[in-house]
Formats: structure tokens, sequence, C-alpha cells
């Protein structure tokens, strides 16, 4: 089940929350510093992360599961958000330049089908970020915060799940360092906590961002499978003939041999007969 827009909110209002969106902010502007003129589509809970791509961005959009319920913008310029099924997003193929992810994946019913849809509405070669709670992070503990809701993943797991979704992972990182903890002397640190983890613990980031290319067709090595793009019609199959009839127009039949056998006390009369008639063989007065 979904963590309500109301809990979001509230946690994203707090010191602890701007915190981590500072801090995924940063991580996310170093890895998509070039969105002028792009679509962008958030998916899940966007409205932390989709301001700031509305300055340079051609349209910032941003989906929310049903489940969740109406969540408000921080800002409206530039930017619009709506409610629709996870697994059947209202855009047509291809639609949008870049596509993001956050607090979507953890708590999908179904996170292939999810991460489909992403692929679907995004342009071929066109980036995807996906950000998820990291299972090896205190985060993933703290029932009482968003990012303890769901399923964590590890960075591998989400290399390999992009992998076998027809993406291309370009590059992965981990954000939110500091711990769970709504202190001052902690959130006040937040870049400190950050550096310092990034030195020190780098695996441990409490969110996973995974940069990924949609790709048309996958790898041989891969286990996902091409798309179908063209129907294609199957023809009747042609008869294939023997090898030993093969060039002939119909096979002649074969003659069958009768043989009798007659015993006698002391004679064996054994008479062989192909096809009768002229060819009859006969052998008569054997003795045993």
């Amino acid at each position: 089940m979904r963590q309500p827009a109301a809990t979001l909110d509230a946690f994203y209002k707090s010191r602890l929350g701007q915190a981590a969106k500072r801090l995924m902010s940063e991580r996310m502007t170093s890895l998509w510093d070039d969105c002028e003129g792009q679509r962008v589509l958030g998916i899940g809970y966007p409205s932390p992360l989709l301001p700031l791509w509305q300055d340079k961005a051609a349209s910032c959009i941003g989906v929310v599961p049903e489940e969740i319920g109406e969540v408000r913008l921080a800002s409206s310029r530039g930017q619009a958000l709506c409610l629709a099924p996870e697994h059947k997003l209202p855009f047509p193929e291809g639609l949008f330049d870049r596509v993001f992810l956050l607090h979507a994946l953890e708590e999908a019913d179904s996170p292939r089908q999810l991460l489909r849809e992403a692929w679907r509405v995004l342009a071929p070669e066109g980036r995807s970020v996906v950000a998820v709670t990291n299972r090896r992070s205190m985060w993933s503990l703290v029932d009482s915060k968003p990012f303890g809701h769901g399923r964590p993943w590890t960075r591998r797991q989400m290399v390999r799940f992009l992998n076998d979704s027809l993406f291309q992972v370009t590059a992965s990182t981990t954000a939110v360092h500091m711990p769970p903890l709504d202190w001052r002397i902690i959130t006040g640190a937040a870049s400190s906590w950050e550096r310092a983890g990034e030195f020190a613990l780098p695996g441990l980031g409490g969110v996973v961002l995974v940069e990924a290319v949609k790709r048309l067709y996958s790898k041989p090595s891969g286990s996902a499978a091409a798309p179908v793009t063209k129907a294609v019609k199957a023809g009747s199959p042609k008869p294939v003939m023997p090898r030993k009839l093969a060039g002939r127009d119909r096979a002649e039949p074969r003659k069958k041999a009768r043989i009798d056998v007659t015993n006698q006390a002391d004679t064996s009369r054994v008479k062989t007969a192909i096809g009768g008639g002229p060819n009859e063989i006969s052998y008569s007065d054997l003795q045993t």
C-alpha cells in the first residue's frame, strides 16, 4: 500500500525532509545539467525534484499514482501534475526526453510494468533516472520516514533490473548520507555528512540514483526480449519430401514376400514365392 500524499508532504516540509530534498537535488543537477528545451516527466511523488527544471525545460509534468491522492506543487509555474494509474500512463509513446522516478518503484504493485510504462513514454535514446531507497542504508530501517516503506533496492539490483528492461545504465550514485534523525545538529550539517559519507562509505547513502538510456533492442546477452514493432504474417509450411523419394512423382509399392514352410516327418519343403506367377521359385525334398 502506498503512502498518502499528506504523509509525504509532511516529511518534505520538515527539517529532515528539506535536507534530504536539497541533497537529492544536488545529485540530480549533477546528472541532468542540460535539460534546456527538454520535456521532463516525473513519476511517483515528483514534487521535491520537479521544480529543478521548470526554468529551462520546455515542460515539466508529474504523474502521481491514484492511490497517493492529490499532491500540491510548491510552484505551478511551468509545471503540471495529474493522477493516473501507474500501469497505464496517459501519454503517447516517446513523448518525453527525460523521465525520473521518485517514491515509485518501492511501493509499486508491479515494478517491471511501471518501468515498462516509463520506457514507453520515453523518446528513443532518452534518459531516465530512478531514485529508490538503498537497502544497505539506515533509512530503509526507519518505518516512520518515507524511505522506510516498500521494497528497498541495492545499487547492483537496480542496475541489473534496468539492463533487463531495455535500458542501458550510464551512471549510478548514492545520496543522503546523513542519519535519518530530525535533529538540528544533523540537518544543519547535512552537506558535511554528505561529503564524509561519499569519502568513507560511498555505498551507504539513503537513496540510490541510477541513470539509464532507453534502447530499442536488448543486448544479445540480456534477458529482455526486444519489442515487437511490426506484425509478421507466418506463411504455410512447405512439405519436405524424404531424401530417398525426392524427385519422384510417387513411390512404387513394395512387394511382399510369402514364405510357406511345411514340416513332414522326414522332409521339409520350403516354398518361397515372390509375387507369384513366373517368379515362383520352389525347393523340395530338403533333408533335415
